[in-house]
């Protein structure tokens, strides 16, 4: 058969309709074969959508129990702290009951010693009324061998101590000469020098230098921290015995006891002096301890030297040795806890300058507390204050004659219902020229010291049985002062009362511009049945009061007070001029209470540095009047 002819642009149209068919055909087979892959990966992904969700779960459950772990332990924690709370809380209260309880214990136990001491004061009375020549004789012999005994005792002891300080000194030189040797003598020594020897002539004298200075230093170290030990250890004998004596001191009636620990106490006060002064601590760290032990060794020198001259212990001074045993039994518990717990390695760090060592925490723990054997004022703040030589508060006055001193007298107790007066001579008290006068009343005599220049009454007493209370402290103090305006002793106020229920002594100092000033004191007696002063005494004013310059206040009140005791609870606060031995300087008086004890505090307003300190003994009564 012949072939059909066909033109070239229809047969180019025929072969591209043909390639266009076979491409679409392959296309639908492609879109079949990729439906198939992309069908298989789901069916995949269905198959583990169980799995992922029990995972979910899994986890859930952890986080759940990690919730309800953290609840129960926050519970637990909030459990844990209120029972800490209510422990505390009752810890507050067992201390607080036990305070109460020692205070009524105190107050039991000072009434019983009251007694105690009347009964004693009215037993002596009796026993020197009806004492006969012979006894007095008897008396004296014994008082002057009990002086012997004590000077004796006095000796023995100071050649015991010397003789123990030998004996110490000896030992530590014996013990350095044994360390010296050891160190020299060391093994290995020969073939450690030899290696340093093969480095060469300037290893040698670097490495030399440096191994004998270490050596040595730490042999040094060695030795002082072995003397130191010692040191405390004796320390802590010496505290010991100190806390006996006191304790025995506190019921010793008798002179001859009396007599053998006071003594003791006046040599172990200075040897504990002597071994706080060589502990290697800052002095400030040990200033409160030194300064208590060197004054509780007066105290018992002062007092050892009354008895042994026949005298009684005054009520002051068994107060004193109170406060000395309760104070020496708080340094007992500090200084045996550190000789307890710490070794010579505790040393070694204190020698190193360590502040963080028990021993530098427990010597600044007894630093912040108040330790001072107390001035004794149960007769106010610079009570006594009549070192002065000359009274300026009469300087340029017009000197009266005997006659107008007894005119004076008249008119000055007019209320006291006078029936006669008359000057009996003249006499110089503290550098005050004065007359002698005696007042006679319908009640009784009165007895006045009126000075020659100006005419003022210096000092008077009487005899007034006061046997009851009928008049309050408050009562008293005005009574007090409209007797002191009469005598033209003006401008004063009450700074301090001390009273026993049936007289209300009051010290009042003159106040110049807001300042009280102490130098300007008057002492005031007064009858709390009869409601009249009985007493009165102003040598301290007729000797210092005069036109002053006050200072002013470079230091505030509250800078002052950063300066105290934290431990101190300031009640009152204010500013006063103060005697010290250079004359007078103004301060801040702070008022507080630590424990069972009253303080005053003084602060130089000039300064800011405390300058004197007193602790409240004696009398339960005794308080300030602010």
């Amino acid at each position: 058969m012949e072939k059909k002819q066909v033109s070239s642009g229809a047969e180019k149209a025929e072969n591209l309709t043909t390639a266009k068919s076979k491409k679409s055909s392959s296309s639908k087979g492609g879109n079949k074969s990729t439906v198939k892959e992309q069908s298989a990966p789901s069916t995949k992904k269905t198959q583990h959508v169980p799995a992922k969700k029990s995972k979910t779960a899994a986890k859930d459950k952890v986080v759940n129990q990690k919730r309800a772990q953290k609840k129960q332990e926050k519970e637990n924690k909030k459990t844990e702290r209120a029972k800490i709370r209510a422990e505390k809380k009752q810890k507050r209260l067992e201390k607080k009951l036990e305070a109460k309880q020692k205070k009524l214990d105190r107050i039991a136990l000072s009434k019983e010693k009251r007694a105690e001491r009347k009964e004693q004061r009215k037993e002596r009375r009796e026993l020197l009324k009806h004492e006969t020549k012979e006894a007095r004789i008897e008396r004296k012999k014994a008082e002057k061998q009990a002086r012997i005994e004590a000077k004796v005792a006095k000796r023995q002891a100071a050649a015991a101590e010397r003789q123990a300080r030998r004996e110490h000194r000896l030992k530590v030189r014996a013990q350095k000469r044994a360390a010296k040797n050891d160190r020299r003598h060391a093994p290995g020594f020969g073939g450690w020098l030899a290696a340093v020897i093969s480095l060469g002539v300037v290893t040698l004298a670097l490495g030399t230098m440096l191994a004998f200075g270490w050596m040595y230093m730490g042999g040094v170290q060695a030795d002082m921290a072995s003397i130191h030990t010692e040191s405390l250890y004796e320390l802590n004998s010496v505290i010991d015995n100190l806390d006996a004596n006191l304790s025995k001191a506190r019921v010793a009636n008798t002179r001859n006891e009396q007599v053998r620990l006071l003594s003791d106490i006046a040599v172990e006060s200075e040897m504990a002096e002597t071994i706080l002064e060589r502990f290697p601590v800052d002095a400030q760290l040990t200033q409160n301890m030194t300064s208590f032990v060197n004054k509780m060794g007066d105290s018992a020198q002062s007092m050892l030297y009354s008895v042994a001259n026949g005298k009684r212990l005054t009520d002051s001074q068994i107060a004193t040795i109170d406060y000395m045993y309760e104070t020496n039994k708080k340094l007992k518990e500090t200084v045996n806890g550190i000789a307890s717990a710490a070794g010579q390695n505790d040393i070694l760090e204190m020698l190193r300058g360590n502040t963080d060592g028990i021993i530098y925490v427990a010597f600044d723990d007894i630093e912040n507390t108040p330790v001072e054997v107390p001035t004794e004022i149960n007769d106010g703040p610079f009570a006594e204050n009549t070192d002065k030589v000359s009274a300026k508060n009469l300087a340029g006055l017009e000197e009266i004659s005997a006659a107008k001193a007894e005119e004076l007298a008249q008119k000055y107790f007019a209320d006291y219902g006078v029936t006669g007066v008359s000057c009996t001579g003249e006499v110089i008290a503290k550098e005050i020229a004065c007359y002698n006068v005696t007042v006679s009343t319908d009640d009784g005599d009165m007895w006045a010291q009126i000075s020659k220049n100006g005419g003022k009454v210096v000092e008077f007493n009487s005899y007034k049985d006061c046997s009851d209370k009928n008049f309050s402290v408050e009562r008293c103090t005005a009574i007090a002062e409209d007797f002191l305006e009469d005598l033209g002793y003006t401008g004063m106020k009450a700074v301090w009362t001390s009273e026993n229920g049936t007289t209300c002594n009051l010290n009042f100092a003159y106040v110049d511009d807001g300042v009280i000033v102490y130098s300007d004191m008057v002492k005031v007696k007064v009858c709390e049945e009869r409601g009249i002063v009985t007493g009165m005494e102003a040598i301290s004013y007729v000797l210092n009061h005069t036109k002053r310059n006050m200072p002013t206040a470079a230091v505030s009140k509250a800078e002052a007070r950063e300066k105290l005791n934290t431990n101190l609870q300031i009640k009152t606060s204010r500013l006063a001029l103060i005697p010290v031995e250079e004359g007078e300087r103004l301060a801040w008086e702070f008022y507080g209470v630590y424990g069972d004890n009253d303080y005053y505090v003084y602060v130089d307003a000039k300064t800011g540095q405390e300058i004197q300190l007193f602790t409240v003994v004696g009398t339960a009564q005794g308080r300030a009047l602010m």
